[in-house]
């Protein structure tokens, strides 16, 4: 029978040695610990035909236990809540939130959830036809006004709540601006509705067409002076009438702001040397009315050169 030698391979030895020290100082390192995390709740099997009456949590406060280091690996979205609504039905209904019902990676045990129970409500689905009414938004300009409004197409169909369908009266429409027009400003726009509960169904679009035109109501502002505009050196002007009257067209609301002082007719001279002329008389554009006719339309100038 041999003897055995105990200091044979003595090198492997030590190495092992050293090795399962090694890992037992890694084990022994790596403590386990607790840690609260908010995590998402994720919602399966959603009923065909049933509508949530409020917006469900988006996220649950869960404990999980591991090792430090396998937690500090975790990033967002590898642990999620996960529930089951397959068999819900109409009314208020209670939904257990359990440690079994989290997903989280190998290694992470879910200790606890929060909150333990979620409460939904639940409706049926419901069904309408809706108006669709145009948002506009400015003035069109100075001496026009907003005629006619249209969207193509009229009508369009939503769904969402029972209860909160039937509340709905309208659709509307993202802002058509008409700031300034002087035509027939037409847009395509989304539709939308102001009860987040509720969907679009279908058609999620709609031609807004909002009719501008000249203000039906007209003033004659009378025996307004002409200003002579780049008189030129060395030279005097006469002109022949002094006074027109200007007739303005707008609205009534801006009619009635209107001064005879903010109606400023004038002839322009630049350029022109001695000499008789016809020339036409301009009006100053007007913040609350448009100038629809001057009379008269021209005046007589006549230029003649200073004597010295």
């Amino acid at each position: 029978m041999r003897a055995i030698w105990p200091f044979r391979h003595l090198g492997l030895k030590a190495l092992s040695i050293g090795i399962a020290v090694l890992l037992w100082m890694v084990i022994a390192g790596d403590q386990t610990v607790e840690r609260g995390l908010r995590v998402p709740l994720e919602l399966q099997q959603f009923p065909t035909g049933l509508e949530l009456q409020a917006e469900p949590p988006a996220l649950v406060d869960v404990r999980v236990r591991g090792s430090s280091d396998t937690l500090s690996r975790v990033g967002p979205g590898d642990i999620v809540a996960v529930l089951d609504l397959r068999a819900a039905r109409a009314g208020q209904r209670f939904f257990q939130l359990t440690p079994e019902q989290v997903r989280a990676p190998f290694g992470v045990e879910v200790v606890q959830v929060a909150p333990p129970t979620v409460v939904f409500v639940f409706e049926p689905t419901a069904v309408k036809q809706l108006p669709i009414r145009p948002s506009v938004e400015g003035d069109p300009a100075p001496g026009y006004v907003v005629g006619a409004m249209t969207v193509d197409p009229p009508m369009v169909e939503i769904t969402g709540p029972e209860s909160a369908v039937k509340q709905a009266t309208e659709a509307v429409t993202e802002t058509v601006a008409i700031n300034g027009a002087v035509s027939d400003v037409t847009e395509n726009v989304t539709i939308g509705l102001l009860d987040p509960a509720l969907r679009v169904k279908g058609v999620r679009t709609a031609a807004v067409k909002v009719q501008v035109r000249l203000g039906s109501r007209e003033r004659t502002v009378r025996d307004r002076p002409v200003r002579l505009h780049d008189l030129g050196a060395n030279l005097t002007a006469h002109a022949s009438p002094l006074d027109v009257d200007v007739l303005v067209r707008g609205s009534r609301e801006g009619l009635a702001r209107l001064n005879a002082e903010d109606v400023m007719p004038f002839v322009d001279l630049k350029g022109l040397g001695a000499g008789d002329y016809a020339l036409a008389v301009h009006v100053d554009a007007l913040a609350d009315a448009n100038v629809a006719r001057v009379a008269p339309e021209t005046i007589h100038v006549r230029l003649t050169p200073v004597k010295e």
